[in-house]
């Protein structure tokens, strides 16, 4: 099994040794922050805002973090998030050792520690395709979900024993070394260049442009649709697990950790069957089964009263969690072209948090009025239902042609070269087709449409000439020269391949004639520049 594996290659090894250490430093500095929280203060709400402020900022951030990994060097970005985590945990060390520690401080420390994770994660996320072939992008992806759930159950029974034999200043410094062993591991790491392909973007635009990108992938909208609906639904569990324990286990922390166990141990089971099933139906099967088990286990748990059940329903659920989510992101990295990877990797981490943050609401205010059962299997009901309405939204891999760039960006041929922030920009194909091939021609030019505005059009259209019928034009507007310059250097194989299949009804010994048009105003035109 292991020769087919991911981890056999030793970079891929050792990233992910970095990736486990990470997550058990980060899941233990949130437990115990929870626990020193609740010893400084007695304020329900103090406690409730650790949660908060561990979580808060991959949901607020997460857009920004994608935005910026693919805009720097990721190896770069990923040392400086450990070196912000282990000085956050080493400050909450010292102040809690010295007795100095503040409700206050270990707020902001523990945002802090929370912005430094959501900064990670993109840019660790994005940085596996590079690893692997595109053949194990479902395996490193279940593995990568597992290394966080497994730490979710090991970090904080772990940080929990530290405290109980030693101390909680000993349990962050135990922390604190997680994140220096990543560092240590990244240091070995020596990734290839980086592609970073047109002018530089600011921050705004760079955002924009991958919510643009995502909004028009059909591929990249059921993936977040799917997930959002999913990660609403699952929340379910997770924010009345303690209620789970207390209720139906009839068990206080212990049965806690237990379900926590139970569900951690299902996700490695999870991460070992995954991508055999995939291998042997696909990553939009693995997503549906995969739903549908977790529906049918937290359905064993709301109904059972056997301690047996409700244990091997988690068990089941942690398993159906990794099958569904490591799927989704397998189909996210797999669809996104290389300028944009780590920007769709946050938007799914974003879906993610958003459904998870927003059902864990709706569900404990549901638990709160009907009971605890009754809400589960309400989250069930609701999840069967999206299934239902989603299931025509198919999660497929990418192909290498949807991610590499177009190597054969033909030369600009101009006159006159605008600034990088003039604009907008006009650009207009003129196509000639016989009559014959017109129907052919247009359903071709439905799929360029959306390639267009991915890489950044917008008003796209087509349109046929009134006094020639064989004459078509395209028509689509770029925002600025800066953001067409993008446009050419962002155009993936696949692109091209799409515009290739429309044009081949040209007529023949007929060029297809290409026009680029600059908005002016007023006074304008002084300062052109003209290419001698």
């Amino acid at each position: 099994m292991f020769q087919n594996s991911p981890l056999r290659h030793p970079v891929f090894s050792l990233f992910y040794s970095g990736c486990v250490c990470t997550a058990l430093g980060y899941t233990m500095q949130g437990t115990l922050a929870a626990w020193l929280m609740a010893t400084l203060s007695t304020s329900a709400v103090m406690v409730a805002l650790v949660q908060t402020a561990t979580a808060g900022p991959v949901l607020v951030l997460g857009l920004i973090a994608g935005f910026v990994a693919d805009s720097m060097d990721r190896r770069r970005m990923i040392l400086i998030t450990q070196w912000v985590m282990l000085a956050a945990v080493l400050a909450l060390s010292a102040m809690e050792s010295t007795h100095h520690l503040t409700p206050a401080v270990l707020l902001s420390l523990t945002v802090l520690v929370g912005v430094g994770f959501a900064f990670y994660l993109p840019a660790q996320m994005a940085s596996i395709q590079s690893m692997v072939t595109r053949a194990e992008l479902p395996a490193a992806s279940a593995l990568n979900a597992v290394a966080f759930n497994a730490a979710r159950a090991v970090g904080p029974a772990f940080a929990g024993a530290l405290v109980i034999g030693l101390s909680a200043g000993s349990a962050l410094l135990a922390s604190a070394a997680f994140f220096m062993v990543t560092i240590a591991i990244v240091y070995r790491w020596q990734p290839g260049p980086q592609l970073l392909p047109g002018p530089t973007e600011g921050l705004l635009k760079g955002v924009q442009a991958g919510l643009r990108f995502a909004w028009h992938s059909q591929a990249l909208r059921a993936v977040t649709a799917r997930n959002v609906s999913f990660s609403f639904c699952a929340s379910a569990f997770w924010a009345l697990l303690p209620l789970i324990a207390k209720e139906q286990l009839r068990a206080g922390a212990g049965g806690f950790g237990l379900l926590f166990t139970a569900f951690g141990l299902g996700a490695i089971f999870g991460a070992w069957l995954t991508p055999a099933l995939i291998r042997r139906t696909s990553l939009n099967a693995t997503t549906n089964w995969g739903a549908l088990v977790w529906a049918a286990a937290v359905a064993v748990v709301a109904w059972a009263d056997w301690p047996s059940a409700i244990i091997g329903g988690a068990f089941v659920a942690g398993s159906a969690w990794v099958a569904v989510l490591s799927s989704l992101s397998a189909g996210t990295q797999s669809r996104a072209p290389t300028w944009m990877r780590a920007r769709a990797v946050s938007i799914y981490i974003v879906g993610t948090q958003a459904g998870l943050a927003i059902g864990s609401a709706v569900w404990g205010t549901v638990a709160s009025l009907i009971g605890v059962r009754l809400a589960l299997l309400c989250s069930v009901g609701v999840l069967l239902v999206a299934y239902v309405l989603l299931r025509q939204l198919r999660i497929q891999p990418g192909t290498e042609a949807d991610t590499l760039p177009n190597p054969s960006v033909a030369e600009l041929s101009i006159t006159h070269t605008p600034d990088p922030e003039d604009g907008p920009v006009l650009i207009q194909f003129e196509y000639h087709i016989d009559l014959v091939y017109q129907a052919e021609f247009v359903q071709a030019m439905d799929a360029v449409g959306p390639a267009r505005r991915r890489s950044g059009a917008s008003n796209w259209g087509v349109f046929r000439d009134l006094n020639d019928s064989s004459r078509f034009v395209e028509r689509y507007v770029i925002t600025s020269w800066a953001d067409y310059l993008r446009q050419r250097e962002r155009m993936t194989q696949a692109d091209k391949l799409r515009h290739e299949k429309a044009t081949r009804f040209q007529k023949a010994n007929v060029p297809i004639k290409l026009s680029r048009f600059i908005g002016v105003e007023a006074g304008s035109l002084s300062g052109d520049k003209t290419i001698a």
